[in-house]
């Protein structure tokens, strides 16, 4: 019978949450959700590709995100081994069921730009 000590279980809960914490940061960076938005319904893209359709993205920035989401299990990368190398990237179920997670996030944001425009607008009038 496994009997877990009240440090070990105060370890594990230390470390949930500190996967959160990551997970939620690889949610809250912005190229991530771009990237999954469009690597969304491809069966495979190629990186650039997928620089190509990313506005305002550097090919340093895209490197960094594919390389955190291939580390989280997001995405698969296959490097053909060619001259020059291509290399293609898909997302895993793991990122498609990501992608599903924040759909609402994106509707949300659609249903109340207006509201939030207002808002902001209302704002900067408040601090003139």
């Amino acid at each position: 019978m496994s009997h877990t000590s009240h440090s070990e279980t105060m370890k594990n809960k230390a470390d949930a949450e500190k996967l959160v914490r990551e997970v939620l940061e690889r949610v809250a960076d912005k190229w991530t959700l771009v990237v999954i938005d469009t690597l969304e319904g491809q069966d495979v893209m190629r990186f650039t590709e997928l620089r190509r359709r990313i506005d305002g993205i550097s090919q340093k920035m895209l490197t960094k995100t594919l390389r955190d989401m291939e580390r989280d299990g997001l995405v698969t990368r296959h490097v053909h081994p060619v001259i020059p190398p291509h290399v293609d990237y898909k997302l895993t179920p793991l990122g498609e069921s990501l992608g599903e997670a924040v759909c609402s996030v994106w509707k949300w944001v659609d249903r109340h730009s207006n509201d939030v425009a207002k808002a902001r607008r209302a704002f900067e009038a408040r601090k003139s």
